[in-house]
């Protein structure tokens, strides 16, 4: 029988998965230079939003349950350097990160929800810890979909309802019978 910390826990997977493939769908519009293209010198990359994003997932679910989400090994402001990096070091980078967090969070069990973890000495529930990262990753990742789409120009690819689409698509989800099941695009 599912319970509601069960429904929570499969949520936020597939929330994480989702926001995931908008960051993946994105990089596969951009090639080598766009990586590390930025509007200004105020503005970060992709290609540092992602070490920046992988150096947070790194700190923040290795040992998620025993240690503080901010470890003594992480070098934030390293991540904000443009770091020569190709493509696929990036994309490497990236599931990386990913690859820690899923770990962690299909480790979890019902019982782990309201248990103690710290991030700087803060502390926080397990779930007030996820909430965090379910807010943090699809920021950068939003800023991430901004600049690939501005550097791919009209080549781009809606990776939602595209412009123009929304009374179609509305069509075809209305003519289907009510179900339970993620949303998806």
């Amino acid at each position: 029988m599912e319970t509601a910390n069960s429904n929570y826990l499969k949520s936020v997977k597939d929330l994480f998965h989702y926001y995931k493939s908008l960051g993946d769908k994105s990089f596969a519009q951009v090639d080598e230079q766009s990586i590390h293209w930025k509007y200004n010198e105020e503005v970060n990359s992709i290609a540092v939003i992602v070490q920046h994003m992988a150096g947070n997932s790194l700190s923040r679910w290795t040992d998620f349950l025993n240690a503080d989400g901010e470890k003594e090994w992480r070098d934030r402001d390293a991540e904000f350097e443009d770091a020569p990096m190709t493509k696929a070091e990036m994309i490497t980078l990236w599931d990386k990160g990913w690859a820690c967090l899923f770990e962690a969070v299909d480790n979890l069990t019902d019982d782990d929800l309201v248990r103690m973890v710290y991030i700087r000495n803060e502390g926080h529930t397990v779930i007030e810890a996820i909430n965090r990262q379910l807010a943090y990753m699809p920021y950068h990742i939003g800023q991430i979909v901004f600049i690939a789409k501005m550097v791919a120009g009209h080549s781009w690819k809606s990776l939602t309802i595209a412009k123009g689409q929304s009374k179609s698509f509305n069509n075809v989800k209305f003519s289907a019978e009510k179900e339970h099941k993620f949303f998806s695009i």
